[in-house]
C-alpha cells in the first residue's frame, strides 16, 4: 500500500522535521526561510518512504535518526537567515555547541521511538484487522459450523489462523503460580 505509507512517511516527516528546527533554534540556531522548510520536509519524507517498506528494528531507527538529525543540523545551519549582528554580543561558543547536540540528540531519540513504537501499533492493528475479515469470511463461508476447530499443522505446529489470532495477546498479571496455592 504505496499510499498508506507515503501518508505514514510524510506524517512522520512533517513532524520531525518541526521538532528538529524548533530544538535547533531552542538551542540558538537561527530561523530558516518556510521554502527550505518545504523542501527538507519533502527529503525526509522520501527517506522515510524508503525506510517505511517494512517494519524495522530499533537499532535501524536510530541509526536513521540519528543520521537525519546530524543531516537536518547542517541544512538549518546553511539555510539560516542570519539577522543583523548586534554590537557587543558575540555568538557561537562551546555552550552553544554543546546545547545543539544535545537538541539534535533529543529529538533523534524521540523520533527514532515515536517511530518505533508506531510502526508496532500499526503491526498489531493490521494483524488484528487480517483476523477480523478472516474470523468473518469464515463465518459467512460456513455458518453452519458450530465452532471452528483448530487442529495443529502435519509439522506439529499451529495453523496460520491460530498463530494470527494468538499473536496481540498479551498476558498481564501475577503469575498463575501465586493462585495456584
Amino acid at each position: 500500500m504505496p499510499v498508506l505509507r507515503l501518508l505514514r512517511a510524510t506524517v512522520f516527516a512533517v513532524v520531525c522535521v518541526a521538532v528538529s528546527l524548533g530544538m535547533h533554534a531552542l538551542a540558538g540556531g537561527a530561523a530558516i526561510d518556510a521554502a527550505v522548510f518545504i523542501e527538507v520536509t519533502a527529503l525526509v519524507t522520501g527517506g522515510a518512504f524508503v525506510l517505511a517498506r517494512r517494519q524495522r528494528g530499533l537499532g535501524a531507527l536510530l541509526a536513521a535518526a540519528f543520521a537525519t538529525q546530524y543531516g537536518l543540523h547542517h541544512l538549518f545551519s546553511a539555510a539560516a537567515v542570519q539577522p543583523p549582528p548586534v554590537a557587543g554580543h558575540g555568538h557561537g561558543g562551546l555552550a552553544v555547541d554543546v546545547a545543539m547536540l544535545l537538541a539534535h540528540t533529543v529529538t533523534a531519540l524521540l523520533s527514532a521511538h515515536w517511530l518505533e513504537r508506531g510502526e508496532t501499533a500499526l503491526a498489531m492493528l493490521l494483524r488484528l484487522l487480517v483476523a477480523a475479515v478472516v474470523t468473518l469470511l469464515v463465518r459467512v463461508a460456513v455458518p453452519a459450523a458450530p465452532r471452528l476447530v483448530t487442529r495443529p499443522c502435519e509439522d506439529g505446529g499451529f495453523s496460520f489462523l491460530t498463530r494470527l489470532l494468538a499473536a496481540p495477546v498479551s498476558r498481564r498479571g501475577p503469575p498463575a503460580r501465586v493462585f495456584a496455592i
